[in-house]
């Protein structure tokens, strides 16, 4: 896989199940912007989002080009995923994201594109979590808010 550039959603649904090490596997580096940070910094202090540490995280500051877009895309989506989208497209970085209208914005860009599921997915291709480890926390991670298009993993869930 390419760089790989995560938003919020992604980050906070593993910070839900206490394993933010399992992206760190899956992603060295994890690139994100200071924006995305600052979004899981709120969720921790109104107590949205567990504390975790994401110091191992690469944190990118967007280019003069790359925060003009992400001023245009915020017309619709939020400050983390339009500098997310922004960053992703101009450097050629994989978009993690969960996000409804950053997936369908960044696919009319190009983008790839990948998400919780696909995170899921590739831990179990990787050996890292079997299938029933990685339903549970995908359990774990719906019962914490996660908007989960399915209730379990296996071939649904490939390239999610």
């Amino acid at each position: 896989m390419a760089g790989t550039i995560a938003d919020t959603t992604v980050l906070s649904n593993f910070a839900h199940v206490r394993q933010p090490a399992l992206l760190q596997h899956l992603f060295t580096p994890l690139f994100v912007p200071a924006s995305v940070l600052a979004e899981l910094d709120q969720g921790v202090r109104s107590g949205l989002v567990p504390k975790c540490n994401w110091s191992w995280l690469e944190v990118v500051s967007p280019t003069q080009a790359e925060s003009v877009e992400a001023e245009e895309l915020m017309v619709d989506l939020d400050r983390g995923e339009s500098d997310c989208l922004a960053v992703a497209r101009a450097r050629g970085l994989v978009l993690l994201t969960d996000d409804r209208a950053a997936r369908h914005r960044g696919t009319l860009l190009g983008l790839e594109i990948s998400g919780t599921l696909g995170c899921l997915d590739m831990l179990i291709h990787e050996g890292l979590l079997d299938l029933l480890q990685a339903n549970a926390l995908l359990a774990e991670m719906v019962a914490h808010g996660y908007r989960s298009p399915v209730r379990s993993l296996g071939k649904e869930a490939s390239g999610a």
